[in-house]
C-alpha cells in the first residue's frame, strides 16, 4: 500500500488523474474508504489525492496516539501536498476535514487554489452550534468512559442518528469501530471541533481567508452544521453556497463540487 512517510508519520495515500491537484480531507470517525466512489470522479477533473489522516485505519501506528492535535492533522496535510509536489491544490473537506481545510488555507495559503467545505465542523462560529458540539462532546465521553472502543459508534449515533449507523455495512461498521483510539486522541486533544479548545477564529481572521470557497449544506444534517455554514458563508470573501438533499455524509463528487473545480482550476479562478 502506498504510504508518504511526513512529520514523523506514514500516512496511507491514494493518487489518480492528471491536471490540478485536488486534495480529499475526510472527518471523523472516517477513512479515505469512505472517499473511494468520490476520488474515481474527481479523478476526471483533476489530479486527486485521497489520504488516511494520522491516526485513522491505514494511517494508525502500532501503538495509538495519546492526542491529536489539529495543528497535527494541518501540518500534515501541507507536507503530503509538498511531499507529492502538488500544490496549490482544490482542497475538499468534509465535516473534521471541513475545519482542517479552514485552517489549511489560513496558514499555509500557498498550497491552497480553492476550498469546498463540505458542512465543516466549525462549530464555535455559530454560538447554538458550539453549545451542541459541546453537549456532543460531553455525552460522548461520558458513554465511552467504560467502553473507549465504542467511541466512533457513539460520535455517529450522537450526531447523525441511530439510523445512520445501522444502515452502514458490516465490515464498514467495524472499520469505523476501529478508528475509536483516534476519536478520543482528538477529543483529548487541542483545536479539533470536540476538543474541549475548539478553533476560534475572528472576523479579521475569516477574512484573510482569500480563496473561493464553495459552501455546501444538506438538507436533512443537523442544524448546527447549517447554522455553522450560514455563519461562514458570510465571514469568508469569496464565497459560494449550494444545498443539497440528504445528510451530513455529502459526497464529495457531487455536480456542484465538479462543476466548482472546472471553474477553478484554471489559472484566474472565477474569471
Amino acid at each position: 500500500m502506498p504510504h508518504v512517510s511526513v512529520n514523523g508519520v506514514d500516512l496511507y495515500y491514494e493518487e489518480s488523474g492528471q491536471g490540478t491537484p485536488i486534495l480529499g480531507v475526510h472527518g471523523t470517525p472516517s477513512s479515505a474508504v469512505m472517499w473511494a466512489d468520490a476520488a474515481t470522479e474527481l479523478a476526471r477533473h483533476g489530479r486527486c489525492i485521497i489520504y488516511d489522516r494520522r491516526g485513522f485505519h491505514r494511517s494508525a501506528p502500532p501503538r495509538p496516539f495519546a492526542t491529536l492535535d489539529l495543528v497535527d492533522h494541518v501540518d500534515d496535510a501541507a507536507a503530503v501536498l509538498a511531499a507529492l509536489r502538488a500544490g496549490p491544490a482544490i482542497v475538499i473537506g468534509r465535516s473534521t476535514g471541513g475545519l482542517i481545510a479552514i485552517e489549511l488555507s489560513r496558514r499555509f495559503p500557498d498550497k491552497v487554489k480553492a476550498l469546498v467545505l463540505l458542512e465543516p465542523a466549525f462549530f464555535t462560529i455559530a454560538p447554538d452550534a458550539d453549545a451542541w458540539a459541546r453537549g456532543l462532546r460531553r455525552r460522548v465521553l461520558e458513554r465511552t468512559d467504560a467502553q473507549p472502543g465504542l467511541a466512533a459508534e457513539i460520535v455517529i449515533r450522537e450526531a447523525l442518528g441511530d439510523a445512520t449507523w445501522e444502515s452502514l455495512p458490516a465490515g464498514l461498521k467495524q472499520m469505523l469501530a476501529d478508528t475509536s483510539h483516534a476519536v478520543l486522541a482528538e477529543i483529548n486533544g487541542h483545536g479539533l471541533d470536540l476538543s474541549d479548545d475548539a478553533l476560534e477564529l475572528n472576523e479579521e481572521q475569516l477574512a484573510g481567508i482569500r480563496r473561493p470557497t464553495l459552501i455546501v449544506s444538506a438538507e436533512d444534517s443537523p442544524e448546527a452544521c447549517r447554522s455553522v455554514n450560514a455563519r461562514l458563508s458570510g465571514a469568508l470573501p469569496f464565497t459560494h453556497t449550494v444545498l443539497v438533499p440528504g445528510g451530513h455524509l455529502i459526497n464529495p463528487a457531487h455536480p456542484a463540487v465538479l462543476d466548482f473545480i472546472d471553474r477553478n482550476a484554471g489559472p484566474d479562478p472565477w474569471a
